[in-house]
């Protein structure tokens, strides 16, 4: 079984550190599972033109075809303009309509103000539902002041949510076999 983490930001850390602590957990998990991330500032996804896939470069093809691969996906994203970031959600308009379907997807989201945590719910979860995932209830989002000066995520109630996130893509994955 294989668990894609997709990190939706171009530029610092902590969206795909969020999103690596998921992998990691879910790893602890079942340690037969394959994880891996992709971390969208490493890829030169193309703006969609709404030409077939083999039409793009590379690193676009690529960066789908790890999607289409996962049986589990974990999506982070930093909230931007009360908003995912606009690499993400053109990452996902590659996608076919049903292109998710027979996938658990699970949501973390990182920000400077308490008042973005829904976005999660109400920005990409109807996305990702549209494309057929079938989506963990519970999201994680993690605010600024949950890390230190290293990046690192200090606040013990996001460990747990963390774990619980990773443990029910698990179920989630296991319940669809």
């Amino acid at each position: 079984m294989k668990c894609l983490g997709v990190s939706g930001s171009l530029t610092g850390e902590k969206t795909s550190i969020g999103v690596y602590e998921v992998l990691m957990a879910a790893k602890a998990e079942n340690p037969a599972l394959e994880v891996e991330l992709l971390d969208l500032k490493d890829y030169e996804v193309e703006f969609v033109k709404g030409f077939p896939l083999s039409y793009y470069n590379d690193d676009t093809i690529t960066a789908v075809n790890l999607l289409l691969d996962a049986d589990i996906l974990v999506f982070g994203s930093p909230v931007y303009q009360a908003s995912i970031t606009g690499a993400l959600k053109n990452l996902l308009d590659h996608l076919q309509r049903d292109a998710l379907q027979s996938k658990a997807a699970g949501i973390v989201m990182n920000g400077g103000s308490d008042k973005h945590f829904l976005v999660a719910e109400y920005q990409l979860k109807p996305v990702l539902t549209f494309l057929k995932a079938t989506c963990a209830v519970r999201n994680v989002f993690i605010h600024d002041d949950d890390f230190n000066e290293e990046n690192e995520i200090i606040h013990p109630d996001i460990h747990e949510r963390i774990r619980r996130l990773a443990r029910e893509l698990l179920q989630l994955k296991n319940g669809m076999a």
